[in-house]
């Protein structure tokens, strides 16, 4: 089974993170008429691509869905990952595959050759499936100036974990991203919500494994369904991360 895996927390690694921010920037043009929210989902396990997507077809929309090819079908701390089938399924459904490392790596960590060949091995694996996956989602939102140099000319945009919203001019190669997991995860995604309308900005969320009783990165179908109706009732348009950036 595959354990979790501890990212750097030290002062250290916070202070490269908010650094990296700071560099390597490259604007958004967005063009908004309407407050928007990306529903995304990391890693993939398989009550995500079940549950979340179902979740989200109920309301007439779709996903994000940032997968690792290596996973496919292991068990692990947030159940069952995702088979190949079942992410083909989630394409045929209109749904958004994007990349995410092969086996989950921790881009600030692993050296540029092994990095460049688990990636060129995700992709292929997702094109294979007839995705196009030219977004991508940072693994444990580990990033650094030299990670950040090394995926910006690879991929269309970029997402880390830092909270925050999308405004023009935010920067494509470390979009924020805000986590439904935990027991405020759903009051804190629903007050970013609010936050977008506000401000009439871009918000993507993301989580992990939706399910009953969810891993402390995961979050409930119920809670899910509810934050998408929220989205919807306030005037959101629900939108996909490539559907966002093609506008």
């Amino acid at each position: 089974m595959i354990q979790p895996y501890t990212p750097d927390v030290s002062l250290k690694g916070k202070l490269r993170r908010r650094f990296a921010r700071l560099t390597h920037r490259r604007p958004a043009r967005l063009g908004l008429t309407r407050p928007t929210v990306s529903f995304t989902f990391d890693d993939i396990p398989a009550s995500a691509g079940q549950a979340g997507a179902e979740a989200l077809e109920a309301h007439g929309a779709r996903g994000t869905f940032y997968v690792c090819a290596g996973l496919f079908g292991q068990n692990g701390h947030m159940g069952r990952f995702a088979d190949s089938s079942e992410i083909g399924d989630l394409i045929r459904r209109g749904h958004e595959v994007a990349g995410h490392t092969f086996g989950h790596l921790d881009c600030h960590r692993t050296p540029e050759a092994e990095l460049i060949a688990d990636l060129d091995a995700n992709d292929a694996a997702l094109h294979d499936l007839s995705a196009a996956p030219i977004h991508f989602a940072y693994p444990y939102g580990e990033v650094s100036p030299r990670a950040k140099a090394l995926l910006a000319g690879r991929y269309a945009s970029l997402r880390g974990v830092h909270k925050g919203l999308v405004h023009d001019g935010g920067d494509l190669n470390q979009l924020p991203g805000v986590g439904i997991e935990g027991p405020e995860g759903q009051a804190v995604a629903r007050q970013w919500i609010d936050r977008a309308v506000s401000e009439n900005a871009w918000l993507i969320l993301y989580t992990h494994d939706v399910r009953e009783a969810p891993s402390p990165w995961g979050c409930t179908p119920d809670a899910l369904s509810r934050l998408i109706a929220h989205a919807r009732a306030t005037g959101c348009d629900i939108r996909t991360v490539g559907e966002v950036l093609a506008a």
